[in-house]
């Protein structure tokens, strides 16, 4: 208990100086990024409580409880607006988010982020691995940082480690660890139920390679090619019902959703996209273990 109060406090420490240090950067967001990335979408209901307010691939969550809501994922800063236009097209409150988090600590999820907790007060939840580089904005993140910050920083209001639960009302989180394409990567499953039958649901962030470097050569990140092999190996004894993405390519979601059709879960209960997926991304993880 000594040792876990010691590591807490260190950390709270460390992300203060962060914090410090990091308001007196300049925030640059990439430029070049896909057009759909910021292309609007028509929100839509996908399984019970559970809600999609992202854009036309960046991937945004809606989970609503008698509670508050929670929000899983931003996309970028300009998605700020389409969230909320969003959420009220959905007959929901944008003040009525009580819980925010993210799948990684990249800014095409983080973006929106820091405007969005302003606005609503909500509590930030992160994995504990991907809370420094949250709370500098990116700036230490070993493949897309180089010393700049991406996205507005933001501080978490409480650290979460593999298969924490998050809870909200009548509704349930279980953060699943899954380090590789940042330190603090993470996917999540939960229950969703409507008048049909109850749905698990998870939340997968792919383990997708994001750094051109050789993986022995990431000093960053000396854990890189452990954590990736277990995240693999984790995610394929993985069980569900419905799987979705931090992006809306990953999960196929135009495929399976056109916008304007009814309410109709089945569309995304499938497996077999998800192995499919996980396995040409671990090909591409042998290739590059191999270099």
């Amino acid at each position: 208990m000594l040792r876990y109060l010691l590591k807490t406090t260190l950390l709270a420490a460390s992300l203060t100086l962060v914090m410090a240090a990091a308001k007196a950067q300049k925030v640059t967001e990439p430029t070049g990024t896909p057009a759909e990335w910021s292309k609007p979408y028509q929100p839509f209901r996908i399984a019970g409580n559970l809600y999609y307010v992202g854009t036309y691939d960046l991937a945004s969550y809606l989970i609503v409880t008698p509670e508050g809501n929670i929000l899983i994922n931003t996309g970028m800063a300009n998605s700020a607006d389409i969230i909320r236009k969003n959420i009220a097209t959905l007959g929901f409150k944008v003040k009525d988010i009580k819980i925010l988090l993210t799948t990684q600590a990249h800014y095409d999820h983080l973006g929106a982020m820091a405007a969005i907790k302003k606005q609503t007060g909500a509590k930030m939840m992160v994995d504990e691995a991907d809370a420094q580089v949250m709370a500098d904005g990116g700036s230490s993140d070993y493949a897309l940082g180089n010393g700049v910050s991406t996205y507005v920083p933001i501080k978490a209001d409480r650290i979460l480690h593999d298969r924490d639960s998050i809870v909200l009302g009548d509704t349930k989180l279980m953060m699943l660890h899954h380090p590789g394409h940042t330190k603090g990567s993470c996917s999540f499953m939960f229950d969703v139920k409507d008048a049909v039958r109850n749905y698990r649901v998870l939340i997968a962030n792919m383990p997708s390679i994001v750094t051109e470097k050789k993986f022995g050569e990431i000093a960053e990140y000396p854990n890189i090619e452990k954590d990736y092999a277990y995240t693999f190996d984790a995610m394929k004894k993985l069980t569900f019902d419905i799987w979705l993405s931090s992006h809306a390519s990953q999960f196929n979601l135009h495929s399976k959703h056109k916008p304007g059709s009814t309410y109709n879960p089945a569309a995304f209960m499938e497996r077999k996209s998800y192995d499919a997926s996980l396995a040409d991304l671990e090909q591409q993880f042998t290739k590059k273990r191999a270099e």
